[in-house]
């Protein structure tokens, strides 16, 4: 079949790193895969599989060289975007879609027809919201948020989710849109869980290059943003209260750095605590942890955690809104604590006192790229 994935961009993130490794995933199983960025290059991602075609679409170029889309767009920012806030995406979403159409029908005049088009995350599709097609399959990436009056947010969910196929990463997201839905009378074409696939023989490659930042001694490890919603600042009170002997490194960067560092010499523990910073390639870091551990108040599915799994290392989280126990079944059961100090801090140390001496096959079996592509693939 031919195959079309959508997202937004290609930076340095979780849900990118899923759209590429679900192009990779469907020329991996023979498909004629083609892998569609919406944003001005340059990118930080590109798909490992060289059959996979990349292909650019400049959203807001696009729009804004459109006869009407300067009018519709100043329209938006300065006066409906105001009146109704976060609402620029309704507003330039009709003409957005459209021309995503027109650009999707022009590559298929040269590599033919796509069988299935798949859009990952909401900040994706949201912008298209009026490009409608049967063969479009809309991924949600996360738990829906209410941030905004409840009489909105329908407006939204309306627009972007009502009589279209969507797929959940994670049962924990598809208990949240079901609910949502209820809620704003919300009637999807399809709604079904599908996974995100894990490239491990990839990653396990990346995992062995060399990378002489990593500390020598034993280590626990987060890879994550620094914001709010990972939960540094709970990972740090319990990594105190724990008293364990690793070192603590966190990979990433964000708005709350310099913040967490200052937590970190307020608790004592500054001189066990490594903020490495972004990296472009995490899984040496992985590969080399004691254990991986994610503190986050909620996660579409969490990749980190397959991934680390990949990398042949234990892996453990708090109970959290979201997918993470669709990662921790059978006996990973036993590595969800608590969100909580006390919670987190005995399953550290517990935890580390006792960690299996290997990662099963079968731990990554749900995840697998045939079993996710064949989700995608047949009908809805």
């Amino acid at each position: 079949m031919r195959t079309l994935v959508v997202i937004h961009s290609l930076k340095m993130g979780g849900m990118e790193r899923v759209a590429v490794n679900l192009a990779d995933a469907f020329a991996e199983e023979g498909h004629e895969s083609h892998l569609l960025a919406c944003r001005n290059r340059p990118n930080d991602l590109a798909p490992s599989h060289k059959a996979v075609k990349l292909h650019h679409f400049d959203q807001q170029q696009a729009l804004l060289k459109s006869v009407i889309g300067i009018p519709v767009f100043l329209l938006s920012r300065l006066l409906l975007g105001v009146i109704l806030p976060k609402s620029h995406f309704m507003w330039v979403g009709w003409l957005s879609g459209w021309l995503l159409k027109r650009h999707i029908r022009k590559l298929e005049q040269i590599h033919g027809r796509f069988d299935r088009i798949v859009f990952r995350g909401l900040g994706t599709f949201k912008y298209f919201w009026s490009f409608r097609d049967e063969r479009n399959v809309y991924v949600l990436e996360n738990v829906i948020h209410y941030d905004r009056p409840l009489w909105q947010k329908r407006l939204e969910w309306k627009l972007v989710f009502h009589d279209r196929h969507l797929a959940c990463v994670s049962s924990g997201v598809l208990e949240s849109a079901q609910e949502a839905f209820e809620k704003g009378n919300v009637a999807p074409k399809s709604l079904r869980v599908i996974t995100n696939p894990c490239p491990v023989e990839q990653i396990r490659t990346l995992a062995n290059e060399p990378d002489n930042d990593i500390p020598s001694e034993p280590y626990i490890l987060n890879v994550a943003r620094l914001v709010p919603q990972k939960g540094h600042a709970l990972l740090l009170e319990a990594y105190k209260a724990s008293g364990i002997d690793h070192k603590l490194v966190i990979v990433g960067e964000g708005e709350l750095h310099s913040e967490l560092e200052a937590k970190a010499r307020d608790l004592g523990i500054a001189d066990r605590v490594i903020f490495a910073g972004k990296r472009r390639n995490p899984y040496p870091w992985m590969k080399q942890a004691e254990l991986f551990v994610l503190a986050s108040e909620y996660e579409g599915l969490g990749i980190v955690l397959t991934e680390a799994l990949a990398c042949g290392t234990p892996i453990m989280a708090v109970e959290s809104r979201g997918g993470v126990r669709d990662v921790f079944r059978s006996e990973l059961k036993a590595y969800l604590t608590p969100r909580s100090v006390e919670g987190l801090a005995n399953g550290l140390s517990t935890i580390t006192q006792q960690l299996p001496s290997t990662v099963k096959p079968d731990w990554l079996a749900p995840f697998r790229s045939d079993i996710v592509v064949t989700a995608f693939l047949k009908s809805s």
